[in-house]
């Protein structure tokens, strides 16, 4: 049940031109001014504006320096808090539909350069190889320093098909140049499937409206296989966030009752508590949740809340640590600002934010390579040896098994732990039955 709610309709976080946010439903009530307005200061601001408009080399338009000059005020808050001009206003409405043309990455500004926040999965962006923390500084041997973040991001979109080159810096090495062909970007909010008889894989792409409904539905198709659903993987490596709500959906699938999430801000209104809804059953299914650096905002809030609550284990590395929530404010029919108005906490009063996640088990992505098989003859090596008795059927079932971990194991090292730490806890779980049963 959610305790308190905002009034006017959710905007979503944009995967191309918006630095990674939980976003609030909008607005809160402006409060009364609690001082005059400084007027020496405003007396500068307008002897500025004065000189500008009439020393500047070019003709400038006093509503191109409004502009500019409350997108600065905005800007120079946080990485997070931006003007939303007419163009870019519209761009962020569009992309409630979960479609838009680009190269699908979440991005924010940094040192004057693109950052990467996350690829978005099946994506020109994750196709061609981007990582959480790329910085792109270069767009068609353009350079990005100089510009504002929806300049950058109004070079990188273009239509279907077209090419676009962009020079990345990675990890301060060489800058390296990849080739891109943009797409429509069409973001899947969850996907899910049966990776081993028994074991269920949620990839959550990024929160959207749709979210909660699409886990769900997810979730079902898991429990319809015949053999029962003893564990689920939730995936939100590189999942960059997008609606508050949307988390809180997610984690009250999961949870009975209790606390999800709270935000406070300034203002009396900005503190909201977000419960599960204690009239629905929730799932039971025992879980890993895989986090990374590229888990941003609603990833954390509902990774901090299952953490909290020990409704699962988390594994992976720390998370990015976005723990701030922005309110998109329309100005206009064709302008608004997105301003960061509230922090949210976990159930257990941690801000995340600046410091991440910890997963209860750190496990870095890392390359498995598997050893060649031993020369040692064994007895099933033996011309005639005699079987175990055991059922063909079984074995070439077990051999399966052990084919699907290996393979597992050198494509995704974090996923293979994830899986065995959830065939542990199934075991530990028969364990016990049975010595109640005994009892």
């Amino acid at each position: 049940m959610l305790t308190r709610f905002y009034r006017h309709t959710a905007i979503f976080c944009g995967c191309l031109l918006l630095s990674t946010a939980a976003l609030a439903e909008s607005p809160p009530k402006a409060p009364e001014p609690e001082a005059p307005l400084p007027m020496q200061s405003l007396r500068n601001f307008a002897d500025v504006f004065n000189q500008i408009r009439s020393a500047y080399v070019e003709e400038v338009t006093d509503e191109v320096l409004l502009e500019n000059a409350i997108r600065g005020m905005l800007t120079g808050l946080d990485p997070h808090s931006d003007y939303l001009d007419k163009s870019s206003y519209e761009d962020l409405q569009t992309h409630t539909s979960g479609e838009f043309g680009g190269l699908g990455i979440e991005v924010g500004m940094e040192n004057g350069f693109v950052k990467v926040i996350a690829p978005i999965d099946d994506t020109p962006a994750q196709r061609a190889g981007l990582k959480s923390g790329d910085l792109i500084i270069q767009i068609d041997n353009t350079p990005i320093k100089g510009m504002t973040l929806q300049q950058a991001v109004g070079l990188m979109r273009g239509p279907k098909g077209s090419k676009i080159a962009i020079t990345v810096l990675r990890d301060g090495g060489t800058p390296f140049e990849l080739n891109l062909i943009r797409d429509i970007v069409s973001v899947a909010s969850v996907r899910g499937n049966m990776i081993q008889p028994g074991y269920g894989y949620l990839r959550i792409a990024q929160f959207q409206s749709r979210t909660g409904a699409d886990l769900r539905r997810e979730l079902q198709k898991l429990k319809a296989y015949p053999e029962p659903l003893k564990g689920v993987v939730l995936d939100l490596r590189n999942n960059p966030g997008g609606l508050l709500q949307a988390s809180v959906q997610v984690v009250d699938e999961f949870l009975d009752s209790g606390l999800i999430v709270y935000t406070q801000g300034r203002l009396p209104n900005s503190y909201s508590r977000y419960e599960a809804n204690a009239e629905r059953p929730a799932d039971k299914t025992p879980m890993v949740v895989l986090i990374n650096g590229g888990s941003a905002s609603a990833s954390e809030i509902v990774a901090g809340a299952l953490q909290d609550h020990r409704r699962a284990l988390i594994l992976g590395t720390r998370s990015f640590g976005k723990g701030s929530v922005q309110t998109v404010l329309p100005l206009s029919e064709d302008s608004a600002i997105k301003l960061t108005t509230a922090r949210y906490y976990t159930p257990s009063g941690r801000s995340i934010q600046a410091l991440g996640i910890e997963p209860d088990l750190v496990v870095e992505r890392a390359k498995v390579e598997t050893l060649e098989r031993s020369s040692n003859i064994t007895e099933a090596d033996l011309a005639g040896h005699l079987n175990n008795g055991e059922n063909e059927s079984n074995r070439k079932s077990r051999d399966a098994v052990e084919n699907d971990d290996a393979e597992i194991a050198a494509n995704d090292n974090q996923l293979y732990e994830a899986l065995n730490l959830l065939k542990g806890m199934y075991i530990m779980s028969q364990a016990g039955t049975a010595a109640a049963i005994e009892r």
